[in-house]
């Protein structure tokens, strides 16, 4: 018996060391949280910014429209032949969370992952409303899309800049995971600039772990202030749920696509005309630049804004617009993400000498150049814009022009057609259909989508 209450005052004295530990651990940040309780005894609470932010978080409901039927069946020239009946569709429900950023507009961002695809897009609000979405535009490269919906008393909340985020912070994720409802979980930034993960085209994740789940894609990320600093978009998980690490699209990106988006309804890619590397520790070493970080310029297109703006090969740039680089994958970002025209101050290590270098951004025009040589060049191409998208039941990569005499115009491609897939696999961006171009040489399938009505283009 002694032993036994022996053993109970141990374990409670180790309770009592534990809480003391917690109230030591909690107590700096009583005076910068809001302070929730009644009397003289508070406790530390997120309620009160959460009262705020929350109401400018909604739960998305999307329709898609699938095929009930093989693959077979949509070769329309196999439907002839065996006359064949047009495809049955079926629906299909999914959900994700999206952030009101805009609330006078009605803009909502979400994930181009969440909404892929939608024919019908709907969002929920906090009191329960249910109002019908447009789909202003959306960006795979990115998973940003940009929904409006039409209502009064809608709650937004402030953009903040992500950029001012360290490791370290904390942050808080809002959103509906597993089609629960609304739900808040919390933690702090674990990482910043996550990239090379092959989740995106543009990578500069932020790293979380607040509990991020199926259902949370697009729900904000915010600070313990209430500003939104990303849109959750992914967990690396092998069970396909969360543990612990999640990762949001952050503020500063989301804000540059939405511009674009409304804007144009796509966006349109800058580039400067240069090949670039990260500078390595190695590289930097080798190069007798030190403890120098940022992007090696690895060769410089003639005729290109870089070099009228007198950027050189062996140029190492340190710092955009004065924040600095962390490596070729930031530069590459940042350069893609602005508009054509705009200019972009490049800081700049040229031997022992430091200058400033402004260029001009310029409109990528990738899809020509690398379709040299294939069956399809001579076909301009570009993005799907989010209406093209959801006339045509998924994103793709729309054909604007093609010259006469080229290639693409013997295979039979026209001015207006719309890829969604090569060899059956589905395309979603000039990006992806030029990779999967590379990576399959010869005969290709194409699967077009024209004036409405699908067909098999078989190029050689």
């Amino acid at each position: 018996m002694f032993d036994i209450l022996q053993g109970f005052h141990r374990i409670a004295a180790s309770v009592v060391i534990a809480f003391a530990a917690i109230l030591l651990t909690i107590a700096p940040a009583t005076s910068q949280t809001p302070e929730s309780g009644t009397g003289s005894a508070s406790l530390p609470s997120l309620a009160p910014m959460l009262e705020q932010v929350t109401p400018a978080v909604v739960n998305i409901a999307v329709v898609s429209r699938a095929s009930r039927d093989n693959p077979l069946f949509s070769d329309p020239t196999f439907r002839r032949y065996f006359n064949l009946p047009q495809q049955q569709q079926r629906s299909r429900m999914s959900a994700g969370s999206g952030v009101i950023v805009d609330a006078a507009k009605g803009y909502v961002l979400t994930n181009h992952h969440v909404v892929d695809g939608g024919s019908e897009i709907s969002i929920t609000l906090k009191d329960g409303r249910e109002l019908s979405a447009k789909l202003i535009g959306s960006d795979k490269e990115t998973d940003i899309a940009l929904l409006q919906v039409n209502a009064a008393n809608l709650t937004a909340i402030q953009i903040g800049d992500s950029y001012a985020l360290k490791v370290g912070d904390y942050v808080v994720a809002i959103g509906n995971p597993f089609g629960l409802g609304q739900t808040v979980t919390s933690g702090i930034v674990s990482a910043l600039g996550r990239s090379g993960l092959n989740i995106e085209g543009y990578e500069d994740f932020i790293q979380t772990d607040a509990s991020i789940n199926p259902g949370n894609s697009g729900g904000a990320l915010v600070t313990l202030d209430g500003k939104l600093v990303g849109i959750n978009t992914a967990i690396l998980s092998p069970a396909g749920a969360n543990v612990g690490i999640g990762f949001a699209v952050p503020s500063s990106m989301a804000a540059t696509v939405m511009n674009q988006l409304i804007a144009h309804g796509k966006v349109e890619r800058g580039e400067l005309g240069i090949g670039i590397r990260d500078l390595t520790p190695e590289l930097a070493e080798a190069l007798g630049l030190g403890d120098l970080r940022g992007a090696l310029i690895a060769n410089v297109q003639s005729g290109s804004p870089a070099e009228q703006a007198g950027l050189k090969t062996g140029d190492v740039v340190t710092a955009t617009d004065g924040r600095p680089i962390g490596g070729a994958t930031d530069l590459r970002n940042r350069i893609g993400l602005m508009p054509a025209g705009s200019k972009l101050s490049l800081t700049v290590k040229r031997g022992d000498e430091e200058k400033v270098i402004t260029a001009t951004i310029a409109m990528g025009d990738r899809s020509s150049a690398a379709l040299s040589g294939t069956p399809l060049e001579g076909a301009v191409m570009r993005n799907a814009s989010g209406e093209e998208a959801q006339q045509a039941g998924g994103y793709g990569v729309v054909i604007e022009k093609v010259a006469s005499g080229s290639a693409a115009a013997g295979a039979g491609l026209q001015a207006g057609d719309m890829i969604v897939a090569l060899n059956r696999v589905p395309v979603a961006s000039v990006t992806e259909l030029q990779r999967r171009i590379a990576e399959k040489p010869g005969v290709l399938a194409l699967e077009l989508v024209r004036e409405g009505a699908r067909l098999l283009l078989v190029v050689r």
